[in-house]
């Protein structure tokens, strides 16, 4: 069946506008291809391919190629000369290597399917890819992208699902057409403030990551779709409490003393404590910071001011108050370990 349909194929010759080969158990691209100089679609998805034949260099103007669930190891230096192709489809295969010349012909390219595949990075070259409109990575093992992805000016849909990102480069802010991001299940702690320059993002989804707070000025974001479900968010709202006064009383801080000193059991403290009870009914009412653990009794600075999402947002269902913005919980506090305590920009 397959040697008819390319027998037909190659009778067509530059008049032969479509090949489709899928599912056919193929194990070898047919070197016939450099005959059909005209090709416009080239399907050979659910084979079981290893390699791309050279021949695949005279298809210039081929538009879309589909090589999905195949045995491919890499993306080889070949592809840069199908100048005229717009949807390349390489999931579900093998790659675990990037030829960074690949990029060099790619220029109208709009979507890149890399899914389920064993890539570890993606070379800086991939800036090349000027009309790039749909980049999907998911279930890869990437640990790091390059900051020069994010001068693909023309990106509206990034999906790096299911890899193994710790961090997103500060440098997404170039990404202005950004509409949908992707990053489920990674290893990201900290989203990067240039996030929030995207004014263009409608869909964010940061499910399973170690996210705990966000950055100053998400709240700006006009997002539509949120998600962000599995990540160790602050979810417990602090107690109400007064602004931070010029100086604390001397109750206050003998106060702050004295159950700090309890909490690390000082045995003197402990030992005095039993003996006055009037100043075990006054600390009997002091209450800790949620966030860093603290005691206070009447006069306590707030860490985290949580603030309900817009009612356009569509958000999980487990998390009822999102914390936008951090603040110094304590004098003490900010001496000690400074205005980016928590890592993210002073609000």
């Amino acid at each position: 069946m397959t040697e008819r349909l390319l027998v037909r194929a190659l009778r067509g010759g530059e008049n032969t506008k479509i090949v489709t080969l899928n599912g056919k158990k193929i194990t070898k691209m047919p070197s016939t291809l450099d005959k059909l100089p005209g090709l416009k679609t080239l399907d050979l998805q659910n084979n079981q391919i290893p390699k791309v034949c050279p021949e695949i260099s005279t298809l210039t103007q081929l538009i879309v190629l589909n090589l999905g669930n195949n045995l491919l190891e890499e993306i080889p230096e070949e592809m840069k000369y199908l100048t005229s192709l717009k949807k390349l489809h390489l999931f579900g295969n093998k790659i675990c290597k990037f030829a960074s010349e690949a990029c060099d012909g790619l220029q109208n390219l709009i979507l890149l399917n890399l899914n389920n595949n064993q890539l570890t990075w993606i070379p800086q070259e991939v800036s090349r890819l000027k009309s790039l409109v749909y980049l999907s990575i998911n279930h890869n093992q990437l640990a790091s992208i390059p900051k020069e992805l994010c001068f693909l000016k023309n990106l509206s849909e990034l999906q790096l699902n299911y890899n193994q990102l710790i961090c997103i480069p500060e440098e997404i802010k170039f990404l202005k057409k950004l509409q949908k991001l992707l990053l489920v299940r990674n290893n990201i702690e900290v989203l990067p403030e240039g996030l929030c320059d995207l004014i263009k993002l409608r869909i964010l989804d940061i499910a399973g990551n170690f996210i705990q707070t966000f950055p100053s000025g998400f709240q700006n974001l006009k997002l539509k779709e949120f998600y962000c479900e599995g990540n160790p968010l602050f979810l417990k709202q602090p107690v109400n409490a007064v602004q931070q006064e010029d100086a604390w009383s001397l109750q206050e801080i003998t106060s702050r003393f004295i159950m700090n000193e309890l909490a690390g059991k000082n045995p003197f403290i402990m030992h005095v404590i039993e003996q006055h009870p009037q100043v075990r009914n006054i600390i009997s009412q002091g209450r800790k910071c949620a966030i860093c653990g603290k005691c206070f009794l009447t006069i306590w600075l707030e860490c985290v001011e949580f603030i309900p999402p817009p009612k356009n947002w569509k958000i999980s269902r487990n998390l009822q108050l999102v914390p936008l913005r951090i603040l110094i919980c304590s004098y003490k506090c900010f001496n000690q370990r400074g205005p980016n305590l928590f890592g993210i920009a002073q609000a």
